[in-house]
């Protein structure tokens, strides 16, 4: 399986976002497959084109600021993409800066704790990236950020005739990314991701099982009470991984 067809998907699904403009709150728009794009390339080169289909993708949102927003990766946590996944490309600025969401790409210090805590389980369980990407694959369902000044906004959050257009590019790029990988389960990461993969792949020709694990956000207490057992233990339940790795 080549990460062509993926790198395509997702400049196609960049090229089609680009165009589209939204009213207050919103004041900025985000676009990491654009001026982060070649890190994304470089994560859906590494890690993407693996011979065999994937077993398992695991689908997040969108973009955090401290995590994709910086660098392009899917849940991108800064020290986890580059010392354990080996992600350094160049990031560049995005073309309308918000000077209270400033791009720092590899120099961000602040850690995106979904991120760390995501990638930090799939550390944890698989030791190496080889291992974990032999069998699985992480991606958003929407590569887009929003914002209100410093505020970020979630797309569940924005108005549903705005975010028409956007579900519309994302759902195609999602049936063509299961097209590709074939996976056996799409597992959403929080509710929202969960229901746009039931909604978006009801009408794909690859037809994968739909899972769901607790949202990593430390603005869910009951992440904060131990995420990496919780997800564990939900993913064990529902059979997506047996009890040891």
């Amino acid at each position: 399986m080549s990460a062509r067809a993926l790198i395509a998907a997702a400049e196609t699904l960049s090229a089609q976002l680009d165009g589209l403009s939204f009213s207050a709150p919103v004041t900025h728009v985000y676009n990491p497959l654009d001026y982060a794009g070649a890190a994304h390339t470089q994560y859906l080169t590494q890690w993407g084109g693996q011979p065999q289909p994937r077993r398992v993708i695991f689908l997040g949102m969108n973009p955090g600021p401290f995590g994709m927003v910086q660098i392009g990766v899917p849940f991108g946590e800064v020290s986890m993409a580059h010392d354990w996944l080996r992600i350094d490309a160049p990031i560049r600025q995005p073309l309308n800066m918000n000077p209270k969401r400033p791009i720092e790409g590899w120099a961000c210090t602040r850690s995106e704790v979904s991120g760390r805590r995501l990638w930090g389980l799939f550390r944890e369980r698989f030791g190496t990236p080889e291992a974990f990407f032999a069998e699985h694959f992480v991606a958003n369902y929407c590569p887009l950020a929003f914002f209100d000044n410093a505020r970020n906004l979630t797309p569940d959050k924005l108005p549903a005739g705005e975010m028409a257009p956007v579900a519309a590019a994302c759902d195609e790029h999602l049936r063509t990314l299961v097209q590709t990988m074939q996976p056996e389960w799409v597992v959403g990461v929080g509710a929202y991701a969960e229901a746009q993969a039931l909604r978006a792949l009801a009408s794909s020709q690859h037809r994968p099982r739909i899972g769901r694990v607790l949202h990593p956000s430390p603005a869910s207490p009951a992440a904060n009470r131990g995420w990496a057992e919780a997800a564990t233990r939900q993913m064990i339940e529902q059979g997506i991984w047996g009890a040891a790795a």
